[in-house]
């Protein structure tokens, strides 16, 4: 079994999946939990190198899997008790953008997206349920956007599927509050990863989302990672159902 990294962290003993986890914002929510002292099964990708990503933490477990594939869930649970000995804390990351406007949104990129960004958690969140009720503080947390507050230009089908978390997310934290188990999602602005890095080489797409966010600046995977530690501890134990906006700012400013 994997074993935390810090016995003094704010997540000492916690046991987490992050799936997704091999880059940008999904790796640097679980080096977060590692460094607060969760022990984490990464999830991703067979072609995402995840092994090599984690192979200085010994707590980490890892997981080659493509959360669409149909016994996904089951296995990703599976590997999880194996491996960590349960869940106390779920991040459903994994998330694919396509751009395309309502018009020119295929059947095909239609399914892609949803099941991606929508099913997959579902069935993924679903599956977790006996392991999260065995938790003392059961946390999930789901990756959404600030485009579930707003629309964009050839969005349509990604904006959908975060509207789609957002409903989700807070239907089941009405329905798992019973078990003690909490349900959020974060809503991240423009954030440079590795995906999204060459979209803010063009000058003057930058330079609008700097100037969108009240703070003055792009946000980085570290921002959202910070987020995803406070709803998994203790502290945060009576937030639910909430979308938290980690944006700099960029929603409500005109």
């Amino acid at each position: 079994m994997a074993s935390g990294n810090d016995a003094n962290g704010r997540l000492s003993g916690k046991k987490a999946v992050v799936t997704g986890a091999a880059s940008g914002i999904g790796e640097a929510i679980a080096k977060a939990y590692l460094k607060e002292g969760a022990s984490v099964l990464a999830v991703d990708l067979p072609e995402k190198s995840l092994h090599a990503v984690y192979a200085d933490h010994a707590a980490a477990a890892c997981l080659e899997q493509d959360v669409t594939e149909t016994n996904a869930a089951d296995r990703i649970v599976a590997e999880a008790a194996t491996a960590l000995g349960g869940i106390d804390i779920l991040v459903n990351n994994a998330g694919v953008a396509m751009g395309s406007s309502l018009e020119m949104t295929s059947d095909e990129l239609w399914d892609q997206v949803m099941g991606v960004n929508v099913t997959a958690m579902f069935k993924i969140s679903r599956a977790a349920i006996p392991a999260l009720k065995q938790s003392r503080a059961g946390r999930i947390i789901n990756l959404g956007s600030i485009m579930s507050d707003m629309g964009g230009p050839d969005l349509f089908v990604y904006g959908t599927s975060k509207h789609a978390v957002a409903g989700m997310t807070k239907s089941m934290a009405v329905d798992l509050g019973q078990y003690g188990i909490t349900a959020n999602y974060l809503q991240p602005g423009a954030i440079v990863t590795a995906l999204s890095a060459p979209f803010f080489e063009d000058k003057e797409f930058r330079q609008y989302w700097e100037h969108k966010a009240p703070v003055g600046r792009l946000g980085q995977p570290e921002d959202v990672a910070a987020a995803a530690v406070f709803l998994a501890t203790d502290e945060a134990q009576f937030v639910s159902g909430v979308g938290l906006n980690v944006d700099g700012g960029a929603i409500v400013k005109f």
